[in-house]
């Protein structure tokens, strides 16, 4: 017989503006400081249990989850208390480019940091370091009371329709793909992938019926003001407000990204000639409303007061993407001829000063170009590097949370996972509703993209080595162990 369930939800804002300092963006190629505050950052925590057996999610409005940061939030949440198993703590992030960065205590940033400028450098910038000593606490405080907060609820799912994420990466005659490529080009032949407008919801209830919260699982980043200079949730953030005018102020919204590493806003083959660009605020507010309208007409299933409950935390063991030692003696003469040109520090200034440039100019991004001469010196640098430690550091890690709620499984990675993986596992899935959840996990260095084979085949940002820790290969192992510990919750 299955015990009553006990849910609790939390919601703070991490928002840096009292902190006396600049606010730096994470996540483009160039340094981007903040001249306004469109919309706060926050995070939001929602506390499961049932009998022995309970689950913590939180989300943060950020790029990403280091792992060291859910390392930390997991040993002082333990710390205040000792009834939370830490390894049942995971967080994700929305993926907004429009918040500060939290790797901190690194000795090098993750891919597209800005750490290749020396903004992070300056004293009247706020730090990740300094940024994390802020927020931890309060994303610590934000899961202790969602979990003090438990009360006796019930869970109903929805499944509803929206019209967000499009892939994002344009493939030619040649055989190349480019992120956000031009496809009005002769040579354009269509995008590498497809789409998914499937919104999966798990609503949170109280005895008496109300909604109290909801997990929102969306297979795109919150990535609309991804080039601007303003701190933002983007329509993520703009979504949960909304659904607080529909549930009320207390309802909480847990923005889950589905596997959506090649995904953004923004339709490559209509050109913006229908709606907004989606690289402006304008594009904040009709995505918020796509969401919020798909979430109020869907139809919810029964309540389910005492559904079954069981979480595991498993590691899972990927091989690393590998270099040939063809592709590194290749990357040391292409990376040569590069810096013969233009060396390194050069080729940064003139990136930067032609990403301002294009910024000036009216109309939609992306403002930096993926093939610039800095870029692709970085490239090439990537794959040497990547040949010379991939034999001391072959497998990536991580641990894997599993959730099975009811008929509803959930289970997260750190990845950006492409598309591909996502379709993969929700359709060999045996839960009723499958809940992936991308950018959340703990993994033993940054894991950038996870891309499909032909992302590995066609290159391009997203598809390089650069870009993340592992390759196709994994991917199906990923897939295949995800499946496999889904189903036996199931079976």
């Amino acid at each position: 017989m299955n015990k009553e369930l006990l849910i609790g939800w939390s919601e703070k804002d991490i928002t840096p503006d009292s902190l006396g300092k600049k606010i730096p963006l994470y996540g483009q190629y160039y340094a981007r400081i903040a001249q306004a505050i469109h919309s706060r950052i926050k995070c939001v925590a929602a506390a499961f249990s049932s009998g022995s057996e309970h689950f913590i999610n939180c989300t943060i409005d950020n790029c990403g989850c280091p792992k060291q940061l859910l390392d930390l939030v997991r040993s002082e949440v333990v710390k205040k208390v000792a009834d939370i198993d830490g390894k049942m703590i995971s967080i994700n992030a929305i993926h907004t480019h429009s918040a500060p960065s939290l790797s901190f205590n690194t000795a090098r940033h993750g891919v597209g940091a800005i750490a290749w400028g020396d903004t992070d450098q300056k004293n009247d910038v706020l730090t990740a370091d300094e940024y994390a000593a802020f927020a931890v606490p309060i994303i610590v405080e934000c899961i202790v009371e969602a979990w003090q907060k438990r009360v006796p609820g019930g869970i109903a799912t929805a499944f509803g329709n929206a019209r967000i994420g499009h892939c994002r990466r344009a493939v030619y005659t040649d055989g190349t793909a480019e992120m956000y490529g031009d496809t009005t080009r002769m040579d354009f032949i269509g995008l590498e992938a497809g789409e998914d407008t499937g919104i999966e919801m798990l609503f949170t209830l109280d005895k008496s019926g109300k909604r109290t919260g909801m997990f929102l699982n969306v297979a795109c980043p919150s990535q609309n003001m991804e080039s601007t200079y303003m701190v933002s949730s983007d329509f993520a953030g703009a979504t949960r407000e909304l659904l607080k005018t529909a549930y009320g102020e207390d309802f909480r919204t847990i923005y889950q990204i589905s596997p959506a590493g090649c995904q953004s806003p923004r339709d490559l083959v209509r050109h913006y000639t229908t709606e907004p660009d989606f690289w402006h605020a304008d594009g904040v507010e009709v995505l918020a409303k796509r969401l919020y309208n798909a979430v109020t007409t869907a139809e919810l299933s029964e309540i389910d007061y005492a559904p079954e409950l069981v979480s595991k935390n498993v590691e899972v063991v990927l091989p690393r993407r590998r270099a040939s030692y063809v592709d590194y003696k290749n990357a040391q003469a292409e990376l040569a001829r590069l810096t013969a040109i233009m060396p390194e520090k050069e080729a940064f200034a003139a990136f930067e000063a032609e990403t301002h440039a294009n910024e000036a100019i009216d109309g939609p991004g992306p403002y930096d170009s993926k093939l610039h001469h800095f870029v692709l010196i970085k490239n090439a640098q990537a794959v040497i590097e990547r040949y010379e430690n991939q034999d001391a550091v072959p497998n990536y890690i991580f641990d894997m949370n599993v959730i099975r709620l009811g008929n509803i499984a959930i289970a997260n990675n750190p990845f950006e996972l492409y598309l591909y993986y996502g379709q993969n596992i929700k359709a060999r899935s045996h839960a009723f509703q499958t809940f992936l959840v991308q950018l959340s996990g703990n993994g033993n260095f940054h894991a950038g993209y996870l891309p499909s084979p032909d992302a590995e085949k066609f290159g391009g940002y997203g598809g390089l080595i650069i870009n993340g820790q592992v390759g196709s290969d994994g991917g199906y192992k990923l897939a295949d162990r995800t499946v496999e510990e889904i189903n036996k919750l199931f079976d």
